[in-house]
């Protein structure tokens, strides 16, 4: 068979595949096997063993487990929650007070977990419901729990740039740097949007009464200091570590999920029921992870194997523009991706065969992964993917629809992001200068 029917062998099955609901990790990796197998025979099965194996050796992917475990040990252990109570007295008293104390909690959560659930479910079951008990637009209000709850996939310990990093050949502590200034940037426009929106319209997000958020200053600071410190403890035990050179991301990982149980332990939520739930959570979240990498880099596999990264090389240095246009064709094809696969499924496929292209063109590949990491951030908002907008929807009142408030209450927050691409795009300074002068 030609190397062109195959490649369409190999992407009409995967297409097909997904879209008939099967798990995408094994949609992949079938995909893989069978095109490898009519390219090569069966000597494509000792690639499968050497890339599969190649996979696991990779010491930056202990830390996605280790992650995982802190963000859902911080979960069980309460810390949203307390902060919610904290923010939504100190802020409550601006209109759309409680959507920017949801946007604000995510934000820290997002610094202190790597992962999306934790902060969405966390949000969803009871900043939400206040929310809708103080009448607010209940459209916004779902677009701040779900835009917020994407915030823990970019900034880091983000588990995604944890498995972008070895599939670019991108150190993992320079992507976490990078990630630092385009998360909080995003953080901000969220809240300047929900500032305007509610100062145009008072409606959407009536401000507490001053005698409902009046409980005193010495409770207000006592609030702040028991909820916000601990978590600064959590966040400084990562990322401290990392920024001042003291350990791999790997090792703060491990520093991370130490610190995330003595705040749990802290709290007295430290049991072995928690203990036991944590760990089976991350086990499952883990073990998805990896199926879906070890799946993608089958997949890819394949598709080397038969020519294609050649013919999409080629391809894009045919195209008559310029290195800038070219990370803008790249980008769609992970927005386009972004809308039938996750994250997790997408880097192991477009990372290696993209980046030799940049390379060759002279493109920073620091700069280019924030650009196209912060683009999959768009695919958690996107159906019929949509991973944030199905978490909300499993814990939100039933007086939220999905369509009417959900879908529509994250569009003006979903192009708030693609203007956030562009600001990196056109500002590269963002994503290149934190890093320039942390590994100078």
């Amino acid at each position: 068979m030609g190397s062109e029917l195959l490649l369409l062998i190999l992407f009409g099955t995967l297409l097909v595949g997904v879209f008939l609901g099967f798990p995408v990790a094994f949609v992949m990796l079938g995909s893989g096997l069978i095109v490898g197998f009519l390219g090569q025979g069966s000597c494509f099965f000792h690639t499968l063993m050497f890339r599969t194996y190649g996979v696991m050796e990779h010491y930056e992917l202990v830390a996605i487990p280790l992650f995982v475990f802190m963000g859902v040990m911080l979960e069980r252990s309460g810390v949203a929650e307390r902060l919610f109570s904290a923010f939504h007295y100190t802020l409550g008293g601006l209109r759309g007070g409680l959507a920017l104390t949801t946007v604000a909690i995510c934000t820290i959560m997002a610094a202190a977990t790597g992962i999306v659930g934790a902060s969405v479910v966390s949000m969803g079951l009871f900043a939400l419901p206040a929310m809708l008990k103080r009448n607010y637009d209940k459209g916004l209000s779902s677009g701040a729990v779900c835009a917020g709850g994407t915030l823990g996939i970019l900034i880091p310990p983000s588990v995604m740039l944890v498995v972008y990093g070895p599939m670019a050949a991108i150190s993992v502590g320079r992507l976490f740097m990078g990630a630092v200034f385009p998360g909080l940037i995003l953080s901000g426009l969220y809240m300047i949007y929900i500032l305007l929106r509610c100062y145009l319209n008072p409606k959407l997000g009536p401000a507490m009464d001053k005698a409902e958020r009046s409980i005193g200053t010495k409770k207000k600071i006592w609030l702040i200091v028991t909820s916000l410190l601990p978590t600064l403890f959590v966040i400084l035990a990562v990322m401290g570590s990392i920024f001042f050179g003291l350990a791999t991301p790997t090792a703060a990982a491990a520093t991370g999920a130490l610190a995330a149980m003595l705040l749990a332990l802290g709290y007295r939520k430290l049991t072995f029921k928690v203990m036991h739930q944590s760990m089976l959570a991350s086990l499952r979240v883990t073990a998805m992870i990896m199926w879906t990498v070890v799946g993608a880099f089958v997949f890819t596999g394949a598709f080397m194997s038969v020519g294609g990264g050649v013919v999409v090389k080629d391809f894009l240095l045919s195209i008559p523009v310029g290195p800038m246009s070219l990370v803008l064709i790249m980008g769609v094809a992970f927005l386009i991706l972004g809308f039938v696969m996750e994250w997790v499924g997408i880097i192991p496929i477009l990372v290696p065969i993209f980046t030799p292209v940049l390379k060759q063109i002279g493109i920073d590949p620091l700069w280019a992964a924030i650009v196209f990491c912060m683009i999959m951030q768009t695919s958690f908002l996107t159906p019929p993917m949509a991973p944030t907008l199905f978490y909300l929807k499993g814990v939100a009142p039933p007086e939220i629809n999905f369509g009417k408030h959900i879908i529509a209450g994250v569009l003006p927050f979903l192009a708030i992001q693609i203007l956030g691409v562009l600001l990196v795009i056109f500002f590269p300074q963002l994503a290149t200068w934190l890093p320039s002068i942390m590994y100078r």
